[in-house]
């Protein structure tokens, strides 16, 4: 429980928050949220599920009490977000707001991941391969040590000396996303580096390396701002012991999770990201090929040390080791393609086991693999380890480390595949997703994921960290947060709170169901229609947004509009989206019409307040891919417990994501606008009433069908 005095600082906090910001409107919403969100970290482990639309003022509302809840507590407020955006509105607007209004001096720190830094020893790398034109390396590289993959452009030339003469002047602290110069796709990862490629206070960098600078403004913090992703990457990594035997999780880059409390803005990301979390694939082919390449960068590894065994084997044992490694791979693909006839039509062909088991045979064939490559993985970080441990080994050092660790990580995420391929399901749980697709290029790649994010979250979130509060616009299915608690394994003592709009939707919105003669599963006769529906009803001369669920429809749609109304549109693909939306604004604000078309990504996080957005048009129910191997296995399992996956899943998520499009128009108390639906399925299907009925309370114009 809160103490009195924590209480009262939250109230003055607030009072300070009403005062000191302009034209400040109290909602109730929003001190709503701020009692839930004390609430919750008021208690040990307390978790809160908060759905708070558009306009509640939801960041500051978390601010108030997760800041003062941490400084009484004396614990880390670590704030995860989904979008790179709303980082910098955090660190850059919000916090420092928050703590300017309240007198608070705090440490604030953006954590990022290694990839987001310069590592000064590629840097060098690089540059001084520049010079050596033959080989495209360091002098007596190896050609397996080769940095350029092909020749550099005069742009990355340039890119190189300007971006080493900032950081060596220290105008630039080696953040890439505030990098001085255009960093080429090309360049980029020769620039940055990944956990396994970094060899830490080994390197002679170290002192001045971007990544841990940032690191060590990330221990000393109070406040943390940073994604989703770092989060639960650092909370899937193995902690220090829990002293009592258990295994204990995160606290590897971002504080311990006892010391911590959580807030996951954009929580409704959580689920869809922890999965990623677990998936791992090999590519067959590929795997093959860099298996004889780490060969040779092993002899070389061998050859640098002058020792006659590392890892406890000889560099002939070593070889042994990959090559039996490479056979069983290429056993394995032949005995799925001998089992598996690929239909010829299909354009990404996919063989999906039926509630993730796989034939007996490749079940099998992943047993050794897995122990195969659990020794390779053992053996080959004796042999990087020897190579860091070096005291001159020059720059063939430096380039054989970043390999090897690389390697090193490349082999983890096989053996994370090839463990879930060979190890049974609990009974009691969902089953993992296993499949196999077939490439353009005939490769054969082997995948493996989880189906839910509860059995992850639940190992390494609920109940070790301080609290945690996830927070959206949209959690719930018109209030109703079964399928989330779902997702995520919501702990049964969690509380979850919908918030009402802080906006008249009645009177600011209305939502339009036209009278379609033709349903989304007619393609070709839905697409032609839309077309014309556009053609006919759009205000072309305004700012529209319309929203599709594949890119074949947009093009189709594209197509079919007259030329003069296509010079209007803005479709997703054209141009990189913060360009496309700026053109868009700025054709508005000249009085010039503008539409936006777009996928899914412009259905959420898009700002386009008043005249920018007057209409959005959604022109079908955003039901899921059905070949999704991860929801099918999932919905199979669903099956053959006697529960239904349309009800339970498809349709709580498809009226999730619909509520989120519609947050689109109203983002403030003047905006006004309409919402158009062109999918009949709404007012036909039995279903249909009940996404309606769930969507936030706009005007309903729902015209009769033909």
């Amino acid at each position: 429980m809160l103490a009195d005095t924590t209480k009262d600082a939250i109230r003055a906090a607030y009072a300070r928050l009403k005062d000191g910001l302009p034209g400040f409107r109290a909602r109730a919403s929003q001190g709503r949220m701020i009692a839930e969100v004390a609430k919750a970290f008021g208690q040990a482990g307390g978790v809160a599920v908060i759905e708070a639309p558009t306009g509640t003022g939801k960041s500051m509302a978390y601010l108030i009490a997760g800041v003062e809840v941490a400084r009484f507590q004396k614990k880390k407020l670590l704030i995860a977000t989904a979008t790179v955006a709303l980082q910098e509105q955090l660190v850059q607007r919000d916090i420092p707001l928050y703590l300017k209004l309240n007198g608070i001096e705090a440490k604030v720190a953006l954590a990022k991941g290694r990839g987001r830094y310069l590592c000064p020893r590629n840097l060098a790398l690089a540059a001084n391969s520049i010079n050596d034109s033959a080989q495209m390396g360091l002098a007596g590289f190896d050609a397996d040590l080769v940095l350029w993959t092909k020749p550099p452009q005069p742009r990355d030339k340039q890119a190189l000396a300007k971006l080493g003469a900032a950081f060596e002047r220290r105008e630039w602290d080696g953040d890439m996303d505030s990098a001085p110069e255009p960093v080429s796709d090309l360049l980029r990862p020769m620039l940055t580096t990944s956990a396994g490629g970094c060899t830490n206070r080994k390197c002679a960098h170290f002192m001045n390396c971007p990544f841990f600078t940032a690191r060590r403004a990330v221990e000393d913090a109070e406040i943390i701002v940073a994604n989703q992703d770092l989060v639960l990457a650092d909370l899937t990594m193995p902690g220090e012991s829990a002293g009592n035997g258990d295994p204990s999780w995160g606290g590897v880059i971002l504080p311990r999770p006892d010391e911590t409390l959580y807030i996951f803005d954009e929580g409704h990301h959580v689920p869809g990201k922890a999965i990623d979390r677990g998936a791992a694939e090999v590519y067959i082919n590929a795997t093959v090929r860099q298996l004889s390449r780490l060969g040779r960068q092993v002899h070389a590894a061998y050859s640098l040390t002058d020792k006659e065994t590392l890892g406890k084997l000889s560099l002939d044992k070593g070889d042994e080791k990959l090559q039996e490694l490479s056979d069983a791979l290429e056993e394995l693909e032949k005995e799925i393609r001998l089992a598996w006839l690929p239909d010829p039509s299909e354009t990404e062909p996919m063989y999906r086991g039926s509630l993730g088991q796989l034939p007996d045979a490749w079940v099998a064939h992943a047993q050794v693999l897995s122990a195969n490559t659990n020794e390779v993985q053992r053996w080959l970080a004796a042999v990087r380890r020897a190579v860091v441990e070096m005291t001159d080994g020059g720059p063939t050092q430096e380039a054989l480390s970043r390999e090897l660790g690389m390697a090193l990580e490349r082999i983890d995420r096989q053996a994370r595949c090839w463990r879930a391929w060979a190890a049974d399901d609990p009974d009691n749980a969902p089953p993992m997703a296993r499949w196999v697709t077939l490439g353009g290029d005939q490769q054969l790649v082997c995948h493996a994921s989880a189906v839910s994010a509860g059995g992850l979250l639940r190992s390494v979130l609920w109940g070790n960290a301080s609290g945690v509060v996830l927070t959206s616009a949209t959690l719930s299915a018109g209030g109703n947060f079964r399928g989330f608690a779902d997702a995520v394994g919501l702990p049964g003592e969690a509380v979850t709170v919908s918030l009402p709009s802080p906006f008249d939707l009645a009177a600011q919105a209305r939502l339009e169901v036209p009278a379609m003669r033709t349903l989304p599963d007619a393609r070709e006769a839905h697409a032609e229609e839309i077309s014309q529906w556009l053609a006919d009803n759009l205000d072309w001369d305004a700012g529209n947004l319309v929203l599709f669920t594949s890119r074949a429809k947009l093009d189709r749609v594209l197509q079919k509009l007259p030329i003069a109304m296509v010079r209007k549109v803005r479709a997703q693909g054209s141009l990189g989206k913060s360009q496309l939306v700026a053109e868009h604004c700025a054709d508005i604000e000249a009085g010039k019409g503008s539409t936006l078309f777009g996928l899914a990504s412009f259905g959420e996080g898009l700002d386009l307040p008043g005249k920018l957005c007057e209409t959005v048009v959604i022109t079908q129910l955003p039901f899921a891919v059905p070949t999704d191997p991860v929801g099918a296995t999932y919905a199979e399992w669903l099956e053959s417990r006697g529960r239904n996956p349309f009800i339970e899943v498809s349709i709580p998520e498809a009226t999730r994501l619909l509520t989120q499009y519609c947050g689109r128009l109203i983002r403030a108390e003047t905006d006004h606008g309409r919402i158009v639906l062109l999918d009949r399925r709404v007012v036909t299907k039995r279903y249909g009433s009940g996404i309606l009925k769930a969507l936030p309370p706009f005007r309903r114009v729902i015209e009769r069908g033909n």
